[in-house]
């Protein structure tokens, strides 16, 4: 698959596009001349984009910057003073929270340098794809100041607190490789397969059983820091509910008439 292959494209002036796939991926191609810099423009693009995905849902999203970098950051030129800081931090949470609650899997892929809102942009993923290039970093602390959109708490969450502090209090960079040691990244190939390998993630997932994905990302993202017994009362009850939908009686008998990873899933 390759962004070619798409249908249902909307092209629409702005600071980023969004494709479909013919299997079901919907690709958000950011597209802000030379560095993605996230600017108030972009980021209520791309809340838009993800109410639009919300409400005519893909079997998956893949999130990408282009081939030479994925986002460096914030449009610190429009952050002149505390106000503009508050737009921009409404305008970060408000975005990148909706692109995390999409009901479906969510794949970054990451060439070039993610920085700041870049990289806290790819934390609101569910995976990441990045290549040899790719460098993460939240440079916030250099400029006397704190990330605001998901650098401490995604971040401290995905890889410990112990990491996350060293990389928001140094606000030094780091490589693919060191990225994928520490938890960062799922995924490290060169940089041309980067696109390759997130859509061939993505369209496994746009094939497969897309309530129970759904369901298994939400139950992991609203119980991951509750107490063990509320996550696994609410696990249980997922677990019943899903020998409901269609999908569930159909991967049962299929997995009894056939054997395993026969099933046909239809996302209901």
């Amino acid at each position: 698959m390759t962004p070619r292959e798409t249908t249902d494209a909307e092209v629409r002036p702005g600071p980023l596009r969004v494709e479909r796939t013919e299997d079901g991926v919907a690709v958000i191609t950011l597209d802000r001349p030379k560095a993605n810099a996230l600017s108030l423009d972009l980021l209520r693009r791309l809340d838009e984009v993800a109410d639009e995905l919300a409400a005519d849902l893909p079997g998956a999203v893949v999130v990408w910057g282009g081939p030479r970098i994925f986002a460096a950051g914030g449009d610190i030129t429009g952050m002149g003073g505390p106000e503009d800081a508050e737009r921009y931090v409404r305008s970060f949470r408000s975005a990148f929270d909706k692109i995390a609650a999409v009901p479906r899997m969510v794949v970054a892929a990451v060439t070039g340098y993610a920085l700041g809102g870049g990289l806290e942009l790819a934390l609101a993923a569910d995976l990441r794809v990045a290549g040899h290039s790719a460098k993460f970093g939240l440079p916030e602390v250099q400029l006397g100041l704190v990330p605001g959109a998901g650098g401490t708490q995604r971040l401290a969450r995905l890889v410990g607190p112990a990491r996350a502090k060293d990389l928001v209090a140094t606000g030094r960079q780091v490589g693919a490789d060191e990225a994928y040691r520490i938890g960062l990244v799922d995924r490290v190939v060169a940089d041309d397969d980067v696109l390759a390998t997130a859509f061939e993630l993505a369209g496994r997932f746009a094939r497969g059983p897309l309530v129970a994905h759904a369901t298994a990302k939400q139950l992991i993202d609203e119980n991951f820091d509750r107490p063990l017994g509320e996550g696994l009362d609410a696990e249980g009850r997922a677990a019943v509910e899903m020998h409901r939908t269609e999908d569930g009686r159909n991967g049962v008998r299929s997995f009894i008439e056939n054997g395993p990873g026969k099933a046909r899933f239809v996302g209901r």
